[in-house]
């Protein structure tokens, strides 16, 4: 399997999908190697991609756009192979192939932009490391989000977390992070968060009907959960919305580190599937951005990294951390499921 070529890199996703549990969007996807023949805009735009098939997330953009036909009621075709009663490959390559035959013109613009995945489930990942980091740097974060998305990262402030036993957060919270925890829990550390904000390029407003919908395109239909947080979600930001900036990540890193940090405060850069969307120019000047302020980072004012980003040779989704002073090296603390149905902690 040649992740370099467009009908590799399809192939790539579809089994990416399967190992996550959503083996008819797996099957869907793979459908879609049939439209690359096709005399379609949508099939001649992704039979000629000049970027990377994997890293641009190229098949998930196409199925965000079929994934919308169903949800809006335009077309249910594909509401069978969601549900796993129809499974037939040859069948399913038929039906995609004919729906981007019909919604030729709808679909070709979902090809523009990277799918917006913005999960509540992964926030685990993120609470996870400030506890591990509490312990090492203080309770007090800053946080600071690349990618945000439509913010639902950045009201994990307000989400109640299970994390093996170990809790934070508002007991109350209609949001309730609660993986299937594998391995030891966490450190049981105090987590206060001062402040905690984001950016996006193409930030969604959850509490526009239209924009949640959307992002409920982008997810895996047989993950009825996720569709069910994002409702949540909304309803969160409804109350209090996000701050999201209309801003790409290079700027805003450069923001984050030129603010004067408070005495006593960790600033942490944070993302989760999203370094792979990210133009490697940027990534470098982003990572030499943060080796420059990591030198003037004191035990007053640390600064910390943390992500969680899939490992493509084993589908894993691996969440590491770096902090300064003192663990610039950087650590692999754990993994997971990359919609947070499960977590497993590796770090002592």
């Amino acid at each position: 399997m040649d992740i370099g070529t467009v009908a590799g890199g399809i192939e790539w996703q579809a089994r990416h999908a399967e190992e996550a549990g959503a083996p008819g969007t797996g099957k869907i996807v793979r459908a879609q190697v049939a439209v690359l023949d096709s005399d379609t805009a949508t099939g001649r735009r992704m039979a000629g991609w000049q970027g990377k098939v994997v890293e641009d997330a190229l098949p998930l953009r196409l199925a965000g756009g079929l994934h919308n036909l169903v949800l809006t009621g335009e077309d249910r075709r594909l509401e069978p192979v969601y549900a796993g009663l129809l499974n037939d490959q040859g069948q399913i390559d038929a039906i995609v192939l004919e729906l981007v035959r019909k919604y030729d013109t709808r679909l070709l613009p979902w090809l523009d932009g990277p799918p917006q995945t913005n999960e509540a489930g992964r926030s685990w990942a993120f609470m996870a490391a400030l506890k591990w980091l509490s312990v090492r740097l203080g309770p007090k974060f800053s946080l600071f989000e690349l990618g945000a998305s439509a913010g639902v990262n950045t009201m994990m402030d307000r989400y109640y977390f299970d994390l093996g036993g170990v809790t934070e957060g508002p007991p109350n919270s209609p949001m309730r992070i609660v993986p299937e925890w594998r391995g030891a829990p966490p450190p049981d550390a105090a987590v206060e968060i001062v402040s905690i904000r984001g950016c996006d390029q193409a930030p969604i407003d959850l509490r526009d009907p239209a924009m949640a919908l959307k992002l409920k395109s982008y997810v895996w239909p047989e993950a009825r959960h996720r569709l069910a947080r994002i409702d949540v979600a909304a309803a969160l930001a409804a109350e209090s919305p996000p701050l999201i900036a209309h801003q790409d990540a290079g700027p805003f890193v450069d923001e984050m580190l030129t603010q004067a940090p408070e005495e006593g405060v960790t600033r942490v850069l944070l993302h989760s599937i999203v370094w792979q969307y990210i133009p490697p120019a940027t990534r470098q000047h982003i990572e030499e951005a943060m080796a420059s302020a990591a030198r003037g980072a004191t035990a007053s004012s640390p600064l910390a990294w943390v992500s969680l980003e899939t490992n493509r040779e084993t589908f894993r989704h691996e969440l590491s951390v770096r902090y300064w002073p003192g663990g610039g090296a950087g650590q692999l603390l754990g993994c997971g499921h990359p919609h947070g149905a499960w977590a497993e902690w590796f770090a002592d």
